[in-house]
């Protein structure tokens, strides 16, 4: 049985500490294999590009290992819950245990999530702290493992506005520059 991660977001663009986070948890014995799920074009989110560049870029992120991948499930529904993307992967992946990756500030707002106890009651969550977050503030449940995994500050906000080459894949910044993508902001 394996246990597969899915990491939402927008991924806009995706940076070198999603791919850390995914890695790390493989190395750390929490998952085998990380799947990125970036949220589809209906989305709500100022700024967002076109999912099809998201795709490309965490592709290109995730090339060069066989435990990361990519899924455009959002891509092909309207709007998309949490609870159905992990429905969608745990039908896809019968025999294996699915988690759901997420930070501590999204789990500070769980109880607002479409279905949050049906997703504690049939997953694992796999807790990421960021920006300093009191484990004390935090839910308490059986079903929400809180890692050991310390991201670095990286956003991807502040990328779209101020793109480093130090904080992104060498393959996702030329796609970036050759795609001419976040070029309003600079």
């Amino acid at each position: 049985m394996l246990r597969i991660g899915i990491f939402g977001g927008c991924f806009n663009p995706p940076h070198n500490m999603h791919k850390f986070i995914g890695l790390d948890l493989i190395k750390n014995n929490y998952l085998d294999k990380v799947i990125y799920v970036p949220t589809g074009n209906k989305y709500n989110k100022k700024d967002l590009i076109d999912v099809k560049y998201r795709i490309d870029m965490l592709n290109l992120m995730c090339m060069d290992n066989n435990n990361l991948e990519v899924s455009d499930f959002e891509l092909k529904s309207d709007l998309v819950y949490t609870y159905q993307t992990l429905d969608y992967f745990q039908k896809l992946y019968k025999k294996d245990e699915i988690y759901f990756i997420c930070g501590s500030d999204n789990l500070k707002e769980f109880k607002t999530w479409k279905n949050y106890k049906y997703i504690l009651n049939n997953y694992k969550l796999l807790v990421i702290i960021r920006n300093n977050d009191e484990l004390i503030t935090l839910p308490k449940d059986d079903n929400i493992i809180i890692t050991n995994i310390k991201p670095q500050r990286v956003s991807s906000t502040s990328l779209r506005t101020n793109l480093e080459e130090s904080n992104l894949d060498k393959k996702v910044y030329q796609y970036i520059r050759d795609n001419n993508l976040y070029e309003r902001k600079r």
